[in-house]
């Protein structure tokens, strides 16, 4: 006999559901956050293990949602990199604030939608509060700040280019880089974010616009360098338009000159644009906010908030000083847009950045300062530049050659015994240590050939005894490491 269908639930649960779930679903985060020193950094699950996982989820025969709810998270806790994990030293992945957690479920929940002013203006206008109150930490006039959120510091310094494009090249807007007499080009290090090369070939610039300008013995830009290939560029009739600073790259914390890219840069008329999409955070200590000397006179700066200010992923955003260049930029009119409301101070901000509707960004930001605020994040950057400084310390103690100088809290190093181990004698000491569940490192090169082991601090939990604890399993690893290498040499032999 046929069973009757069963009736589909609806999208809205009820009463009695939600209250469960918000339980199940509150029980679960709490979990995660009280419990995760004991789950192992990482794990190296097989690609057929995962799918498995989501076997589970059969979409012709609905779950309780609860149950789906604690599916995810337990393949989330068998099988991510836990990079809230106070032992996690990698890639500028925070342990996130936990009003940020908060604010993300209520941005969930109201969902707002951030193209128009109208729609939104709580929203709106909160996140141009944001923006002003951290231009300010720069050295921004707040009264002449604008910018606007992102996904991340890839969208961030994309805008950059943008902005800096049509600043230089107004003729843009109705004939393309076809209008343009010459070919434009822009300046980076050779240390500065790949996000750059991606802009290039996404502007329509192509790769070959773009110009790598050498470091120094600290991994800076070199000021003579870049005033060199601007000579040279104008010889040959190309046309220079934007130079980037970076503050804080991402292989080894290097912070370029940023005063003296700031004087040449105002001397050639060109856009000055800083990536401090994880650096820019110093500005909040004043201990550190002189490493950032010159970002002030910088013409626009990248800052992710899901950096080093530690709010959920993602959350990026575009600093600038020039309170039309945004709607220049970006400014478009459509029908079905509802009529820009009376009396707003700048453009709905589908019309000023490279978004139509999007996710309401700055809440985890807003509330994140309006909790800790400027001082507990100055004392919370202040005890993790603290953390990279011991560090460098304990690994100096234990042979091992720290590389890179900087006032950030990250370290490039290598066995000072064995300082010419190859690339692959790097990787396999890595994957000893994340192997070991005890801590993720990574590899790198800096100076674009020179292979180094790299840890970055990057949870504001992190104490000396989770240092402790990488610097041992690097250790284990790098005697596991030798033996194998004696072993091999007394069979050669």
């Amino acid at each position: 006999m046929n069973q009757p269908e069963r009736e589909a639930p609806s999208l809205l649960l009820s009463a009695e559901e939600r209250a469960k779930l918000w339980s199940v679903l509150g029980e679960t985060i709490e979990q995660y956050v009280a419990g995760i020193r004991a789950l192992p950094v990482s794990t190296e699950p097989e690609p057929e293990a995962v799918r498995a996982l989501l076997r589970g989820f059969d979409f012709s025969r609905p779950m309780a949602a609860e149950e789906a709810i604690r599916l995810v998270a337990d393949a989330l806790a068998r099988t991510q990199v836990h990079t809230p994990h106070p032992r996690y030293y990698g890639l500028f992945n925070p342990t996130p604030t936990t009003v940020g957690i908060a604010a993300d479920a209520l941005v969930a929940a109201f969902n707002p939608q951030l193209a128009a002013w109208k729609h939104n203006p709580f929203a709106v206008e909160a996140e141009r509060h944001v923006i002003r109150e951290l231009g300010s930490q720069f050295g921004y006039d707040r009264a002449q700040t604008t910018g606007v959120m992102t996904s991340g510091g890839s969208e961030a310094n994309h805008t950059a280019l943008l902005a800096a494009l049509w600043s230089a090249f107004p003729e843009l807007d109705a004939g393309g880089l076809r209008a343009v007499g010459a070919q434009p080009v822009f300046y980076v290090s050779a240390e500065s974010h790949h996000s750059f090369h991606k802009a290039s070939r996404m502007c329509g610039l192509g790769s070959k616009a773009l110009r790598e300008i050498p470091v120094d013995a600290e991994l800076r830009m070199e000021t003579s360098a870049l005033e060199a290939a601007i000579r040279e560029d104008r010889k040959h009739g190309f046309a220079p338009f934007l130079v980037v600073g970076t503050a804080g790259t991402t292989n080894a914390g290097s912070i370029d000159p940023l005063g003296e890219i700031a004087a040449i840069t105002k001397r050639e008329n060109l856009w000055f644009h800083t990536d401090a999409a994880w650096g820019g955070a110093a500005a909040l200590v004043p201990e550190l906010r002189p490493a950032l000397e010159g970002i002030d006179s910088a013409d626009s700066i990248t800052l992710d908030a899901h950096k080093w200010l530690s709010v959920p992923m993602g959350a990026g955003i575009f600093l600038t000083r020039h309170r039309e260049i945004l709607e220049k930029t970006f400014h478009i009119s459509a029908a079905y847009v509802p009529p820009q409301a009376a009396g707003i101070e700048a453009a709905d901000p589908y019309g000023s950045s490279m978004h139509w509707s999007r996710r309401f960004i700055g809440l985890k930001i807003l509330l994140s300062l309006a909790v800790a605020g400027w001082d507990g994040y100055a004392q919370t950057i202040r005890a993790m530049t603290k953390m990279g400084e011991e560090l460098r310390a304990k690994l100096g103690a234990a042979g091992w050659e720290v590389v890179n100088r900087t006032p950030l809290p990250i370290c490039c190093f290598r066995d000072g015994q064995a300082r010419q181990a190859s690339a692959d004698d790097l990787e396999t000491l890595v994957r000893e240590v994340v192997a070991s569940g005890q801590a993720w490192i990574s590899t790198t090169r800096v100076r674009g050939s020179v292979p180094v082991l790299r840890a970055c601090i990057t949870s504001y939990r992190t104490d000396s005894d989770d240092l402790d604890l990488l610097v041992s399993s690097l250790n284990r690893a790098r005697a596991k490491l030798g033996a194998r290498a004696t072993k091999r040499a007394r069979v050669e032999a």
